[in-house]
């Protein structure tokens, strides 16, 4: 199977049934942790008899249900997970008791018990989180990984302390831990350049001098230590006889270059050594240099739990290789695969939304072309007719996204109280960018009839839309089609071309390869053209 593979389901069926064992080389993971709620209601007791909350696209709640007990059991006494695992949970249920935070550790532990399986020796993790969860995630990790494959306790310092907080300190960091799945795992030291605005005492005392163009340097012995043993190297500079570091002819060289400096006649000459041509500093466990993302940054998406694209290429850089396999089993928006792409990785992503499966194959258009398209595979959607028909009597809501996005549509991240409209298509209907809109409807049932076409209409024209398209997963009756045909067009002012305002197709029809008839579409969530009054984001939808 190819290692560029994006995935839509859930990731513990997708990690047990396709994912080999030995075959990933670094898995990073920012799960869902509760991070809006506070402690109290996480450790609110929950009873058997609680149903199970339907977990919504950007959801971070979880709850103790008969499925977290099926799970635990599972885990515990199932043979699932190793004895060591057991007992941590156990224990952990003892001193939370059956809560929502026990359900979240359970549903983790799972994961995680997979997710060591499908390393190579080499291989290590890397889990996101927040300080609410880390310190039981923790002692899952040691559980799964064993004590001794403990690497790191990364903390990341997300902006400096805001505001106040009644009776203890603002939260301004997460956590990032680190496990490797032997003593063999991958591993490069992060060296960052030096900072001139910004040197720790020592090394600013070090690099004290200063040329001419504000750059930092010192001065630094151009002696070898085998004085009067090297006769090749000894030879007179500036008046200066002694065994030198360098041949004659580099030293000439650097001489020409300035690189020599003799403070005063008859002192031994020095090497000028500048602070921006050396390595850097090594960095540890605490990263204060990578800022979240504002709500101006280019990259931002509009995903509430979006990471900066720099912490994901820091991590994917020193823990890993170029070709080397890196998967992300809350893939979210996407930053990981982006990150694993640039830097010339392979890569898997899942996630449990088609929602957040949508927006990264627009991202990765967005940012290496429509050509990515065939660089990689996409599972668990669908890829005929009879897939399509699986999908909408599983989940019509995750039906209709996936309708929508078939036309480079941005679907509603909510279906209540959506009045019809499932999604839009935005495009440019000036030289500005300004925005016009395909209003998008999408029905998979079997009854189907002409006011389906007229309230899309009516939509249009209450909303100040441009144009309407209704996708169907079975043929429109005649009806519908004389309805649609009766709507009149839509002129663009930037070509002048004549479209349909109202256009209905078939889900047969797009796999075949037609598309709706409409001007060149933005792709959806990505933020690249800002148009007039606003900018795209996941809630405009």
């Amino acid at each position: 199977m190819a290692h560029k593979q994006l995935w839509y389901g859930d990731n513990l069926g997708v990690l047990r049934n396709h994912i080999a064992t030995g075959s990933v080389d670094l898995v990073y993971l920012d799960p869902p942790f509760n991070s809006n709620r506070s402690y109290n209601v996480l450790f609110k007791s929950k009873s058997g008899a609680d149903a199970m909350a339907q977990i919504e696209a950007f959801d971070d709640t979880w709850t103790w249900s008969h499925e977290s007990e099926d799970q635990y059991r599972e885990l515990v006494a199932g043979g699932v997970a190793p004895a060591k695992v057991s007992d941590a949970l156990e224990a952990l249920r003892k001193l939370l008791g059956d809560n929502d935070v026990l359900a979240y550790l359970v549903m983790m532990t799972a994961r995680l018990v997979e997710l060591h399986r499908v390393l190579k020796p080499t291989g290590s993790l890397y889990l996101h989180c927040d300080p609410v969860a880390s310190h039981y995630l923790k002692v899952v990790l040691d559980s799964v990984f064993g004590l001794d494959r403990f690497l790191h306790e990364i903390v990341w310092q997300r902006t400096g302390a805001k505001g106040s907080s009644m009776g203890r300190l603002p939260s301004n960091h997460d956590v990032l831990l680190a496990y490797g799945k032997s003593s063999a795992a991958t591993w490069h030291e992060i060296i960052l350049p030096y900072d001139p605005a910004d040197l720790d005492p020592k090394t600013a005392q070090k690099y004290s001098l200063m040329d001419e163009d504000g750059r930092r340097y010192q001065l630094t012995s151009l002696l070898h230590p085998e004085q009067g043993q090297r006769p090749n190297l000894e030879y007179e500079l500036m008046g200066i006889t002694r065994t030198w570091r360098w041949s004659r002819d580099r030293m000439v060289q650097a001489v020409e270059q300035g690189l020599v400096v003799q403070t005063a006649p008859g002192r031994v000459p020095r090497q000028k050594r500048y602070l921006d041509e050396q390595k850097g500093r090594l960095l540890g466990d605490v990263w204060a240099d990578i800022p979240p993302l504002n709500s101006q940054a280019a990259e931002r998406l509009g995903y509430p739990t979006q990471k900066p694209l720099a912490l994901m290429e820091r991590i994917i850089a020193a823990a890993s290789n170029e070709g080397d396999v890196v998967l992300d089993p809350f893939c979210g928006c996407g930053t990981t695969i982006d990150a694993a792409q640039k830097l010339h990785r392979r890569w898997i992503g899942i996630d449990i939304t088609y929602l957040s499966v949508d927006l990264i194959r627009k991202r990765l258009r967005s940012t290496f072309g429509d050509e990515i398209e065939a660089a990689y595979e996409v599972h668990g959607i669908p890829h005929d007719v009879g897939g399509a028909e699986a999908m909408f009597e599983s989940n019509p809501f995750e039906f209709e996204r996936w309708a929508v996005s078939l036309i480079d549509g941005q679907p509603n991240e909510k279906q209540v109280g959506d009045k019809g409209v499932d999604g839009v298509v935005r495009f440019a209907i000036d030289k500005d960018m300004t925005a016009g809109r395909v209003v998008v409807s999408v029905k998979g049932g079997k009854q189907l009839n002409p006011s389906m076409v007229r309230d899309l209409r009516g939509t249009v024209e209450s909303q100040n839309a441009e144009m309407g398209a209704l996708i169907t997963l079975r043929e429109p009756t005649r009806g519908m089609k004389d309805e649609a045909r009766k709507s009149g067009s839509f002129v663009s002012p930037i070509s002048g071309r004549s479209y349909p305002r109202i256009q209905i197709v078939t889900v047969t029809e797009l796999f075949a390869g037609k598309a709706v008839d409409m001007p060149t579409p933005f792709l959806p969530y990505i933020k690249a053209p800002t148009f007039a009054g606003y900018q795209l984001s996941l809630d405009e939808a």
